[in-house]
């Protein structure tokens, strides 16, 4: 599938540029090319609906508000969760910017929210975005956001994506993969097999635990897990600290990483910070 919009230029040069706004939010810009991940612009203090009863009040401030943002060409969402798209986004984010996010997400957006253009992506099959002289190639990649099965019935599906980035009509020169709030197992293996060496992941941490003790979210064994089984080149951390339901921090991740080796992947661009990718298997991401 292939989709158009249009909105006014706003990056140049072969680099992808991100925005850590907090918890899974990051804006992208690329040849011109402008996404959204996970919208969430509650403000600290403010309560996300989480299903079934469950709220959990954020403990930080987005760095960017949604009423600040540039022209969006689309969004990517990973799952209708309160903290990944919340009523801030509903209300202010443009009814007309395409989001593509699972088919279970696309539905109720479309119908019960009014945005149009959404795109339900089953996993593998991919939707492409075109701007200017960029085009990004967004693919739905599998995604667990609990361990047991009849919890699993209880939550959103959840999905992971890989966006390809290269210019119009050319080849892929940059790969992100975003892994939505999922566990680690072994269904994630295929996507090092169809997608490998992707240039950064984009990891969501915070061993998020719901009452029970259970926990939906990677912490920082498990990212790190998830980083050794996928070997992208370089690893982005978010999601974590944003929220009461979030119980392992980031230094969790990071110490685990630096014993397994894989330290010197990792990207510290923090929340409210940017940094910049250009293609190339030498490029080093570049804080900015």
């Amino acid at each position: 599938m292939t989709m158009s919009h249009t909105a006014g230029d706003r990056t140049d040069g072969d680099a992808l540029d991100l925005t850590f706004i907090g918890n899974a939010t990051v804006l992208l810009r690329y040849r011109g090319l402008t996404l959204l991940t996970d919208p969430n612009f509650l403000h600290r203090g403010q309560y996300a609906y989480l299903g079934h009863g469950l709220l959990s009040r954020r403990l930080t401030e987005p760095a960017v508000d949604v009423g600040d943002l540039p022209a969006l060409d689309a969004v990517v969402l990973s799952h209708l969760h309160g903290d990944h798209w919340d009523r801030r986004a509903r209300r202010h984010l443009d009814p007309t910017v395409p989001v593509l996010t699972t088919p279970h997400a696309a539905r109720r957006l479309r119908v019960v929210h009014g945005f149009r253009h959404t795109a339900g992506l089953r996993t593998w099959r991919g939707l492409t975005v075109r701007h200017g002289a960029g085009q990004v190639t967004v693919t739905a990649l599998p995604g667990r956001h609990a361990g047991h099965a009849l919890v699993r019935g209880l939550l959103p599906p959840v999905m992971g994506s890989m966006l390809e980035f290269g210019p119009a009509g050319g080849p892929v020169r940059l790969r992100l993969y975003v892994s939505g709030d999922t566990l680690v197992y072994d269904g994630l293996d295929e996507i090092a097999r169809r997608f490998p060496g992707a240039d950064l992941a984009v990891l969501h941490l915070g061993g998020t635990r719901l009452p029970g003790g259970l926990v939906v979210t990677m912490d920082g064994a498990q990212g790190t897990e998830l980083t050794r089984r996928l070997d992208p080149r370089h690893v982005l951390p978010v999601h974590y600290h944003d929220y009461t339901v979030m119980r392992s921090p980031l230094s969790a991740f990071l110490t685990e990483a630096e014993k397994a080796g894989l330290g010197d992947r990792i990207v510290h661009c923090g929340h409210g910070q940017s940094a910049r990718l250009a293609a190339g298997r030498d490029a080093v991401p570049a804080v900015l």
